[in-house]
């Protein structure tokens, strides 16, 4: 019998760490709660039989079909764990200022592969500026990704200035190339974040995006900005289609303090999982509550249906004050096609520009504003924890020109 205990206590120990029960390390004012599966007749998410478990393929999530959006009694109940099964204890990490990021992106992007402003202050500096020139500087404009209508904008406006100016030193093209990019950027466009707690709510923030642009890595990192402003920060984990995306978002939150609501089972409903997060955050009484979306293709319909359903169920519990879109700055004006189909369903409110520093296609800045109305909020320039900042107009100008 003594030989038998010290077993029995060792499969009884396994048992607990596959079930999950190790606890994840929370900045919260509160610690998450198991939601039970008996819920009260206001709340929309309802129990459904059964759930299954979606491989991480493409073929997979392109195949799946979004739930009826006529109503939301489709949605399964969502198991919200207390823990982050398997994830190793980290120590809690002190994020940069949201100032000394701006000075490292800075520095980034006048090292960058970015040829634009090189460009075009070498032109207009040329001894005689001819439509030779003209020709070449509109084309340096187009292969930046500036797009059309903004490039013979800014051609007009500088061929009126050299014209008027007569004499050019390069300290004079540098100024009026400046000025001009400055305005074609657009510093009046709001870029703030909406990230202000509400009198009886937190601010709820959702991050969409195509496959591979780093979403959930631009919301650990995002969380990284927010907690070294001093704010109280939730993660929803409602991308259930890919293999460990929550378990990569609760370690990006453990990093900094901030806990993860997320479900352990493969495939689950997404507007379940981010409904659950909400309604966490709400009784936390959190700043913010951000909510990681799966990867889905601009042109599948379905699934685009889906993620605009994500967002009408979550508006059940509290109104989404920012849905952000993470584009890839390398993908060009195919960014630009994939902002206009995500703005449609879910009304974008700020563009994120991830990898800026590897191309030196800037110029897509512009052609998404012009094209959608919408700023470019914040911007990534490398894979460091900490290279996510907020996009400014004139240091963004000024690396340019370099």
């Amino acid at each position: 019998m003594n030989d038998i205990l010290p077993i029995l206590l060792s499969i009884l120990a396994a048992l607990v760490v596959l079930g999950g029960l190790i606890p994840v390390l929370m900045k919260t004012r509160k610690n998450i709660t198991r939601y039970p599966g008996t819920r009260d007749a206001n709340d929309p998410v309802q129990p459904r039989g059964g759930s299954t478990a979606v491989e991480d393929r493409p073929g997979s999530v392109a195949d799946r079909t979004a739930p009826d959006g006529a109503d939301l009694e489709g949605l399964e109940t969502t198991e919200v764990p207390d823990n982050a099964a398997g994830l190793e204890v980290i120590p809690v990490e002190t994020p940069l200022p949201v100032a000394g990021r701006l000075v490292r992106l800075r520095e980034r992007l006048v090292r960058s592969n970015n040829v634009m402003g090189k460009g075009l202050l070498a032109l207009l500096s040329s001894d005689k500026i001819d439509e030779n020139v003209w020709d070449e500087v509109e084309e340096t404009l187009l292969l930046a990704d500036l797009g059309t209508e903004p490039t013979m904008q800014l051609v007009d406006a500088l061929r009126e200035r050299v014209k008027v100016l007569g004499t050019r030193t390069p300290e004079q093209v540098k100024l009026l190339l400046r000025e001009e990019l400055i305005k074609l950027v657009d510093p009046t466009m709001d870029r703030t974040l909406n990230v202000q707690r509400h009198a009886d709510r937190p601010a709820v923030m959702m991050v969409v995006g195509v496959n591979g642009v780093g979403k959930t890595t631009t919301v650990g990192k995002l969380a990284r900005v927010l907690v070294a402003e001093d704010k109280d920060v939730l993660l929803g984990a409602a991308d259930t289609f890919r293999a460990a995306a929550a378990e990569q978002l609760a370690t990006w939150g453990q990093r900094v303090g901030v806990p993860t609501v997320k479900s352990d089972i493969d495939g689950a409903d997404p507007a379940s999982v981010a409904y659950e997060a909400v309604k966490a955050g709400i009784d936390q009484e959190v700043d913010v509550v951000m909510i990681d979306t799966a990867g889905r293709l601009q042109n599948k319909v379905g699934l685009m249906d889906e993620l605009r359903k994500v967002k009408r169920v979550v508006e059940k519990l509290a109104e989404v004050d920012e849905v952000l879109l993470v584009l890839d700055a390398t993908t060009g004006q195919n960014g630009l096609n994939q902002a206009r189909v995500f703005s449609e369903v879910v009304n974008i409110t700020g563009i994120v520009l991830t990898k800026l520093d590897g191309t030196a296609k800037g110029g897509i800045v512009v052609a998404i504003q012009k094209a959608l109305g919408v700023p470019v909020k914040l911007i990534g320039l490398g894979e460091g924890a900490d290279d996510l900042a907020p996009f400014e107009v004139e240091g963004f100008v000024d690396a340019l020109l370099n």
